[in-house]
């Protein structure tokens, strides 16, 4: 194993089954035990430095920028980590040339972490690269499973941090003391859509589609499915408030390998919408279960499980007409402030790469090295943590998957919002299925290609909200 990438061959890890209902705006009790067992001083991650102030270039006197990046590469979630090789590979060769800070030159190492999809996994790693590698930054991806027990681990060491790929709302409540009465952070900073977000895309999508706007939730006993799930808020107030009756049969765990009560409670009640966030391993056994129970709603508008197109594949013939939010794709009208790059581009080289279907996180894990690079080369003083954070604080980037500003403040200090748009898998030409958006409502410079579609599309009209 080399310091520069971090692999594991365990690959069974859970995404947290072990978190108690304690609703989404509490951590993890392990997680927030991990999450501190480092020393709080700032020092503990501070390195001297041996550069010369006279330096224009890389030389032998000039130290190392060390950048941290945790995501889920193994594990249910490992989806989300899936192309962080291409990613790396093509952010490691812009870096390979350094990075100029005050008209000095440093190399720059980038040290990965798997977090195993596990919480306790992801504080874990995060103490080893703050302590043991001395990292500057740190980067973190992909559900609030991975990026808040990150996270709190730079908060309570003076590490500056930026994150991705997590609905605000669970990172930024999840991680308070009082949720009730929050409170900026320090060091942590992250940038992603919000559930208002998502709610308002599959409501334009459901609109599309004749329903009795009966609405079923499957929320998983975790981050993303306490906040979704959350009657304040999550989903089931702004619904209400738009002619909608959601029927919640309460949490399950992760990792459930029988979902006969959830089914039977979305049969008895009629619902007509499924939506919810599951894991990929089990919205896979819920919706082949949901078939062989007779169980076909209309519409299935998932988050998370349905991102991937190796998750929808593996549905075969019931994967048709699935939706799920659009955060990121090569219809995205944006460009890489690194390599230039437009999303289209960027997406087309994973696929040239790899033989596989482009897939949304390519274009948030390279946004976060956008956004490192940025705030790098603009802070005063590389030696000084505090001044890294004073740089990300003032970030205004145009980046690959639109603007990061965190000058705005809104909706709290520490966060920045993304566009987001909604999907429907439809039939592919060169893979199975492939994504399209189906609403841009909220974002019409990413366009829509068609309109929804229901699952039995013989079975009813479509109503269609566009000329």
């Amino acid at each position: 194993m080399t310091e520069e990438q971090d692999q594991h061959a365990t690959s069974g890890s859970t995404t947290g089954a072990a978190t108690t209902r304690r609703g989404f705006l509490k951590l993890a009790g392990a997680t927030t035990a991990a999450a501190v067992l480092l020393p709080t001083a700032a020092s503990a991650a501070s390195r001297p430095s041996a550069r010369s102030t006279t330096s224009r270039g890389l030389n032998a006197d000039t130290r190392t920028i060390k950048i941290g990046y945790v995501s889920p590469t193994t594990g249910p979630l490992a989806g989300f980590g899936e192309a962080d090789n291409y990613v790396l590979d093509g952010v490691k060769s812009i870096f390979a040339s350094g990075i100029t800070i005050g008209g000095v030159t440093y190399p720059v190492q980038i040290i990965t972490k798997d977090s195993q999809s596990s919480p306790d996994r992801a504080a874990a790693v995060a103490g080893e690269l703050i302590t043991d590698s001395g990292i500057d930054v740190m980067l973190v991806s992909s559900t609030p499973e991975t990026t808040n027990p990150v996270a709190d681990q730079c908060e309570a060491n003076g590490v500056p941090c930026i994150s991705s790929v997590a609905p605000w709302q669970p990172y930024f409540f999840g991680r308070q003391a009082d949720p009730a009465n929050p409170v900026p952070f320090k060091w942590t900073y992250h940038f992603f859509w919000g559930l208002e977000d998502i709610i308002s895309v599959f409501l334009d999508m459901w609109g599309q589609v004749d329903t009795n706007k009966i609405v079923g939730g499957l929320f998983p006993n975790d981050g993303d499915g306490n906040a979704w799930g959350d009657p304040n808020l999550g989903f089931p107030k702004p619904l209400a408030a738009a002619g909608y009756t959601m029927v919640d049969p309460g949490r399950y765990e992760n990792g459930t390998n029988d979902f006969t009560a959830q089914i039977a409670a979305f049969k008895a009640a009629g619902v007509e919408i499924l939506t919810g966030v599951p894991i990929p391993p089990d919205f896979t056994n819920f919706w082949t279960q949901a078939a062989q129970q007779g169980f076909t709603p209309r519409i299935a508008s998932i988050g998370k499980a349905l991102l991937f197109p190796s998750s929808v594949d593996a549905l075969g013939a019931l994967g048709k007409n699935l939706s799920s939010e659009y955060w990121w794709g090569p219809t995205s009208p944006f460009t890489s402030s690194l390599t230039s790059q437009t999303a289209k581009q960027l997406a087309d080289g994973y696929t040239t790469s790899t033989g596989q279907e482009w897939t949304q996180p390519i274009g948030f894990a390279h946004a976060l090295f956008e956004v490192a690079n940025d705030a790098l080369k603009r802070t005063a003083n590389i030696d000084d943590k505090a001044s890294i954070v004073e740089a990300i604080k003032a970030t205004n980037l145009a980046t690959i998957v639109g603007g990061v500003d965190f000058t705005v403040g809104k909706p709290f200090p520490n966060i920045a919002k993304t566009p987001l748009v909604g999907g429907q898998w439809v039939t592919g030409t060169t893979f199975p299925y492939s994504l399209i958006v189906v609403s841009d409502k909220d974002q019409p410079e990413i366009p829509a290609a068609a309109t929804m579609q229901p699952i039995a599309a013989a079975s009813g009209a479509v109503r269609s909200t566009r000329g």
